[in-house]
């Protein structure tokens, strides 16, 4: 294009408008679809609807807005669509968001009991985090499998110990004895994915394991039914079979 006399080209966009993402989210309708497809799975519209509690038409209007942003992935299965997050870069958004906030109050026993599960064990994305997934990650690190930092989150180190809730500065690393661990154990990496990366758990402001091993624990461990997803939000229920295998395992006792 050819600038008019007087008038400036420019080309590229200026800085990030993060206000743009910041009002998409701010609706407290989108923010319940975003959370209830925190756990990388696709849904319904019209389980989105059920969990928003609005209409399935205006939980459509939400939706194209969200899909429009590029927040959600939108997948046509026969006549019906489903929709998922974009990817773990919304997921990582998403955690952070949740541990910068204040806690939302509780009005029954049933957001009582839904909270109270969400905090005990639930997805993230791809791995285990809250109560479980933090002691997971200190099982790992108290037996020398992962190496290279001690598990603790250090607002007072934000620049180093990412604040936004997903760290690449902390080099943690698997140890040759947590390789012959991982292997005897059963899990599975994915050679495109880096080994070990972490979060910054918000609810227990601590670090649970992502990448490539906190994927493959979360699926080992759905595998030998030691957890299971539940149906309607992203907690996951541990089995009795799974209170004692991470107890003998991992030295986890019994969460309540």
């Amino acid at each position: 294009m050819v600038s008019e006399p007087g008038q400036q080209s420019f080309r590229g966009g200026g800085d990030a408008d993060i206000a743009a993402v910041g009002a998409l989210v701010a609706d407290p309708t989108r923010a319940r679809i975003l959370l209830a497809l925190g756990d990388g799975r696709a849904l319904p519209a019209s389980r989105l609807a059920a969990e928003a509690g609005v209409s399935a038409a205006t939980t459509s209007g939400h939706l194209r807005k969200l899909a429009d942003a590029g927040l959600l992935m939108v997948e046509a299965h026969g006549r019906h669509r489903y929709y998922r997050l974009a990817g773990p870069d919304v997921e990582r958004l998403i955690e952070a968001l949740q541990r910068l906030a204040p806690a939302a109050p509780v009005r029954s026993l049933r957001e009582g009991t839904r909270a109270q599960a969400l905090r005990r064990a639930r997805t993230c994305y791809d791995h285990l985090a809250g109560q479980v997934g933090a002691a997971l990650m200190a099982a790992m690190l108290q037996r020398g499998y992962v190496t290279g930092g001690d598990g603790t989150f250090r607002p007072e180190t934000a620049s180093r110990d990412n604040r936004i809730g997903h760290g690449h500065d902390i080099d943690y690393q698997l140890s040759p004895e947590g390789q012959a661990f991982v292997t005897e154990f059963g899990v599975q990496l994915l050679s495109r994915r880096p080994v070990v990366r972490y979060c910054v758990d918000w609810s227990e402001q601590r670090h649970h394991l992502a990448g490539g091993l906190g994927q493959g624990l979360l699926q080992r461990l759905l595998d030998l039914a030691w957890i299971r997803r539940s149906p309607a939000v992203r907690a996951v229920q541990i089995t009795a079979a799974g209170h004692a295998g991470l107890t003998t395992t991992f030295g986890i006792p019994p969460v309540q």
